[in-house]
């Protein structure tokens, strides 16, 4: 059982990742790659650093917590359950915790499908935990080309067929995938109302009564999502004062929060999302001393 598990290895995870390897409860940092921090060419507004790329600072981030006491494994998450003490899947296997804390960050773009954003709600989701019961004997598609797109799929087992799209992209499962697979680009989700079907590049249609989208990995808010933590109306995850989550033990820092999207703001969540985790689980283990 892990004292702490930190999903992202930027500004608001690696901070945290600090004051709990300082705390010493040797937290576990799930690195997914550096994010937003990939793009930034040039990073000068930030206090006392030297001007450096975002590859620079994560990597000056990552090796701190390390040399403090934070262990990181590189790995894709695909989930997180449970309540009071959690579990985090990965595709190299499953972690338990008491607390975790989601600082994945945000997906800042969706793909360019038209209709997508049109049927969102009416055919479109971005959440099969949450909505896999609707589709019941139905026909539906899960577009993505990765392990998120298959665990996403696994949750779909009471609809009728399920279909994995990849709408172009690269496949980079690693594992055979068992659902039928079209890799064919897509140029547009159709229907009136309600997703009607899902039209190819080549003119081809195929019906199709929902579209699960599972593109790339499953951010913090996809996490919230699938276990039942609140989101505010712009889809970000809601914490109160100290990081936390609706549910005890789950925290969340960063840009999955909303506000700035920025350097500073995200290392202030992390500290405060570290302090209120460490403060947690000391809690946690006085009243549950058989762990």
């Amino acid at each position: 059982m892990e004292n702490i598990i930190i999903i992202g290895s930027g500004p608001a995870g690696t901070a945290a990742a600090l004051y709990a390897a300082r705390a010493g409860l040797k937290p576990l940092l799930l690195s997914q790659g550096m994010g937003a921090l990939e793009k930034a060419e040039r990073i000068e507004n930030f206090y006392g650093i030297q001007p450096m790329s975002g590859a620079e600072l994560h990597a000056q981030g990552e090796a701190q917590a390390e040399a403090l006491g934070a262990r990181i494994v590189r790995t894709q998450v695909l989930g997180v359950s449970g309540f009071d003490t959690y579990t985090v899947t990965t595709t190299d296997g499953a972690y338990e915790a008491i607390a975790v804390i989601l600082a994945t960050g945000v997906k800042r773009a969706a793909p360019p499908i038209a209709g997508l954003r049109e049927l969102d709600g009416r055919g479109v989701s971005y959440c099969a935990v949450c909505d896999a019961f609707f589709y019941r004997g139905k026909r539906v598609a899960v577009l993505g080309s990765g392990d998120y797109a298959l665990s996403e799929a696994e949750e779909l087992g009471m609809a009728g067929s399920v279909t994995i799209l990849t709408g172009g992209a690269p496949q980079t499962f690693s594992k055979p995938c068992p659902y039928p697979l079209d890799t064919r680009p897509i140029e547009a989700i159709v229907g009136e109302e309600q997703v009607e079907g899902v039209r190819f590049a080549d003119g081809e249609t195929l019906p199709l009564d929902g579209v699960f989208i599972a593109l790339g990995t499953a951010g913090g808010s996809e996490m919230a999502r699938r276990i039942g933590a609140a989101l505010d109306e712009k889809g970000n995850v809601q914490v109160d004062r100290e990081m936390q989550t609706a549910l005890p033990g789950l925290f969340a820092a960063g840009d999955c929060t909303g506000g700035l999207l920025q350097v500073a703001k995200a290392v202030h969540d992390g500290t405060v999302a570290g302090l209120s985790a460490i403060q947690y689980v000391r809690t946690y283990r006085k009243n549950h001393p058989e762990l």
